[in-house]
């Protein structure tokens, strides 16, 4: 069986990890750990671009080979993954040989194809993009657009790969399979940038201009375009194992035109290899309401936030407040407002009740159910209600709304506990009050070990940590985990577990005299 192949965008090695780059990781990762849930194989890939003028630029400002500042911020990204608890297969690096190798054999073969032409081309270029620019690219007043930073007039020598020769069918592609990309209007914005006439895609730099790069294999005085170069990752990391097409490659706005939309499945449909089956395109994240910027010190650090509350409450910020697609807000208020209301007083409250009173009524041990009465079949509809409506949301990728759902049956499950008081009935000596004590604290551990069934993808580490002081050991199958029933009764819980502390107030600093 083919694995569930999912990839995320490779990092640029020209700068340190951010919030954008902890997202798309998390994002990815939450994918693949739900499809491992429902008993698919996964694949899943990650890794860095490394090559290009910006790298070579930033190495030669440091004085060193571009080679080992590769590897020095190549090491940043790598940390991150277990910073943020990633379950990546693979990483890959755009300099190892079983990607250059690949790269090269792709160029020989669009060259032996007749496919790539050498011509010499005239207009302007995007250092900080390194791409070429047409007049569409302009603003209205003529200027160029701030993202392109400076550009410059050059005339030389260059091989093109022939792309407008596949624009009438990346048209009719696009129109059949409209599901192609998500969300749907991105899409749309694709087609309607084709409207306009693709020119031929220029996929090398002189190495007169630029030496860090993978040179052609038909011509070793050029170096290959890093977006050419990039791209084929996806392909190069499983190109020996039979695992391509990939089944969704997870990027940011920013790059879907025109690399992954436009480029990418022409270069595949050129060489004749499948297409990948979907695009997931994010949105951006906003500091403050205000673009990121390390210069202005408006920008994350994604491992303060982990070391200070927990990989989970990271993950679960991040996919809970985004929208797969839209942009979002970062705000440590906001951050502060969902780690307290949602996870400590409402998550955090539901473990340690379900303890507490299991170990105070219980002796430490589930006991099994009596009969459900109106208000436990109540708590049951609404489980078979929640877990019926939160997988087709994560099939389809909206993770905020499912776990919006799923805490509303935590909440719910606390509001149960308030409404059977498992307090008084223990201070009973009435039989029937001891039959619904037994009951209740069943129904609360129940709750409670299928509610986190729900949250497993996005906090792994936290649903471990609870079905581990619940004394359970959740069995292979996850679909057959989501089914109310007795598998907690007579097990023994621990007496506490502190899961999001409260956060310490910053020290106040003493008024000056």
């Amino acid at each position: 069986m083919k694995p569930f192949y999912i990839t995320t965008a490779i990092d640029y090695v020209n700068g340190s990890p951010h919030l954008g780059h902890a997202y798309e990781k998390v994002l990815a990762d939450v994918i693949a750990r739900f499809h491992r849930q429902l008993g698919e194989p996964v694949y899943f890939l990650t890794g860095v671009d490394e090559h290009g003028q910006k790298v070579q630029q930033s190495a030669k400002l440091r004085g060193i080979p571009p080679q080992q500042y590769a590897d020095e911020v190549s090491l940043e990204f790598r940390a991150l993954l277990p910073q943020l608890n990633i379950s990546n297969d693979d990483f890959i690096r755009t300099t190892e040989e079983r990607h250059k190798r690949v790269v090269r054999q792709l160029l020989q073969q669009l060259f032996n194809k007749g496919e790539i032409y050498k011509a010499e081309y005239q207009g302007f270029y995007s250092t900080r993009q390194e791409q070429f620019l047409q007049e569409k690219d302009r603003q209205p007043d003529g200027a160029w657009p701030e993202i392109f930073g400076e550009v410059t007039e050059i005339t030389e020598s260059n091989y093109f790969f022939k792309l407008k020769g596949y624009q009438d069918w990346l048209v009719e592609f696009l129109t059949k399979n409209e599901d192609f990309i998500f969300p749907r209007y991105r899409q749309k914005q694709v087609l309607e940038f084709l409207k306009d006439p693709l020119n031929d895609l220029c996929i090398s730099r002189p190495r007169e201009r630029l030496e860090w790069g993978i040179p052609l294999p038909f011509d070793e005085n050029y170096v290959t375009y890093v977006w050419f170069d990039a791209l084929v990752n996806y392909y190069s990391a499983v190109a020996a194992t039979g695992q391509w097409p990939a089944d969704c490659h997870v990027i940011g706005k920013d790059i879907l035109l025109p690399p992954h939309a436009v480029y990418w499945p022409i270069m595949l449909h050129a060489l004749g290899l499948p297409l990948p089956k979907s695009l997931l395109v994010h949105g951006w994240w906003s500091v403050n309401g205000v673009k990121m910027s390390k210069s202005t010190g408006n920008f994350i650090v994604p491992a303060d936030y982990t070391a200070e509350f927990g990989v989970d409450a990271l993950r679960y910020f991040l996919i809970r407040e985004m929208n797969v697609g839209q942009d979002s807000d970062f705000t440590r208020v906001q951050f502060l407002v969902r780690y307290n209301s949602e996870l400590a007083n409402n998550l955090g409250n539901l473990v340690n009740r379900t303890l507490n009173m299991t170990t105070r009524f219980g002796g430490g041990i589930v006991p099994a159910a009596g009969p459900a009465a109106e208000a436990e079949q109540e708590l049951h509809a609404l489980w078979n209600k929640t877990r019926d409506e939160v997988i087709p949301l994560c099939e389809g990728f909206q993770f905020h709304t499912a776990l919006e759902k799923t805490f509303a049956f935590i909440t719910a499950t606390n509001a149960y506990i308030e409404k059977r008081a498992p307090w008084k009935l223990g201070k009973s000596t009435a039989e029937a009050d001891q039959v619904l004590l037994r009951t209740s604290l069943a129904t609360m551990a129940e709750a409670l070990r299928l509610g986190v069934a729900l949250l497993q993808a996005v906090m792994p580490a936290t649903t471990e940590k609870i079905n581990a002081v619940l004394g359970y050991t959740p069995g292979a199958i996850w679909r057959d985990e989501l089914v109310w029933g007795s598998k907690l009764a007579g097990s023994k819980v621990a007496e506490a577990l502190v899961l999001f502390p409260r956060p310490q107030p910053a020290e106040k600093v003493p008024a000056k005299p």
